[in-house]
């Protein structure tokens, strides 16, 4: 009798095995073999395979290599829920700017893949903004015979050309492209991931930097690489061409790569080793940076940063005789809270009849961590000249002793 029973028993599984519904293999003509394995458990844990699978199968043969790249490597909420039509429109344009443009096609694999080819930046709004971008910036770099001319030509261009410009006063801080370029207005956040984007349209590689806090606590900032020539630069919205001489040099050289409250990360699309600290994501506001969400990949580069500040500043300061003189220029006395109350305005810093330095204060449009600052010997008398806007010609005596100074200055 029990071997009636055993033998039913095993008829039962045997049949539920064969009959059992099973979900269909995926793999079109353009998907290497290397990625089956990988695709099979992205469409299984995206709820949706029969759909995915059918939109792989429908693309050209070219792009389905990329579609499977995307698909294996994107978010979990991306898989569930990323709209196919914009996915498709994606695809279609990176693989466009890819084979229209020399750097682009000259790409290692992994370079285009993981920092050209990606449809976000970090946590924005998935949008559509691939092939709007592309049309609006192909014009600018198809005279271009070099990657580095591209990228001048995109920085150089895209206030311009998207009518966005830095205010503090945008909707929020992770705005995607179409966000942003509808309001005229972005955050450094939104600012990096316009950029990001913009360079990405014409197949330039780029990513997304930042750091959670400066070293004395005023808050995050983010900014842009690009790669250029096998190495990562640094860039950022208003500056054409100084790659690696941006503003904030000297406060980078004082980040701390063991702590993630002061270290600098750029991102990482898909699988990484660390996380980017997407602070504006913290909806306590007082939350510790470990309680972040973690889901954005990225690469610990503060020592870069360190390295490449080393030169510009760090020796200087490591020397111990020279200190920064930091300027602001604001329009009315009393006004200083908002980007939109600071004035580009002309000024130069003399050390008797010797002038130490000049250049202008950050506009409305700068970032508001950006400080007009000059690297100068400590302890120290320096006279500001600079004009109001009656033209009058006003004087300010600073005295620079063994720390750094800001002082504010006022067109009227």
């Amino acid at each position: 009798m029990k071997n009636w029973l055993y033998i039913a028993i095993g008829v039962v599984i045997a049949l539920i095995i064969i009959l059992w519904p099973k979900r269909e293999v995926c793999y079109p003509a353009g998907v290497p073999e290397s990625y089956h394995a990988e695709l099979d458990k992205a469409l299984a844990e995206s709820g949706r395979d029969k759909e995915l699978c059918e939109f792989l199968t429908q693309l050209p043969e070219t792009q389905q290599r990329d579609a499977a790249y995307l698909l294996t490597n994107m978010y979990v909420e991306d898989l569930k829920n990323m709209d196919l039509a914009l996915l498709a429109e994606n695809l279609e344009y990176a693989a466009l700017a890819r084979e229209k443009y020399s750097w682009a096609q000259a790409l290692p694999e992994d370079v285009y893949l993981q920092d050209v080819l990606p449809h976000h930046v970090v946590d924005e709004v998935r949008d559509a903004w691939r092939k709007e971008l592309y049309e609006m910036f192909s014009p600018a770099v198809d005279t271009c015979k070099t990657m580095y001319d591209a990228i001048c030509a995109v920085n150089a261009n895209i206030p311009r050309l998207t009518g966005v410009d830095y205010n503090t006063k945008r909707e929020k801080t992770n705005q995607s492209p179409r966000e942003s370029m509808r309001q005229g207005m972005a955050s450094c956040t939104g600012l990096a991931i316009l950029l990001v984007d913009a360079y990405r349209a014409v197949g330039i590689p780029a990513r997304f930097a930042g750091t959670a806090s400066w070293h004395d606590n005023r808050g995050n900032h983010s900014w842009t690489e690009v790669w250029l020539d096998g190495e990562w630069r640094v860039t950022e919205y208003y500056f054409p061409s100084q790659l690696d001489h941006l503003w904030f040099m000297a406060d980078a050289s004082k980040a701390k790569a063991d702590d993630r409250t002061y270290a600098i990360y750029a991102t990482r699309f898909g699988k990484a080793d660390d996380w980017f600290p997407m602070v504006w994501a913290d909806e306590g506001e007082d939350s510790a940076v470990e309680d972040l969400p973690k889901f954005v990949g990225a690469e610990n580069v503060t020592q870069r940063y360190i390295d490449l500040a080393y030169d510009q500043y760090t020796r200087h300061l490591e020397a111990g005789t020279h200190t920064f003189l930091r300027i602001a220029g604001y329009k009315e006395t009393g006004k200083t809270e908002h980007s939109d109350d600071r004035v580009a305005m002309g000024v130069d810093v003399f050390r008797g009849t010797e002038q130490m330095g000049g250049g202008l204060t950050a506009g409305e449009l700068r970032d508001m961590n950006d400080l007009f600052a000059v690297l100068l010997p400590k302890n120290t008398e320096y006279e500001l000249r600079y004009y109001t806007a009656a033209g009058e010609l006003k004087t300010m005596k600073v005295a620079l002793g063994e720390e750094p100074v800001t002082v504010e200055i006022f067109q009227k």
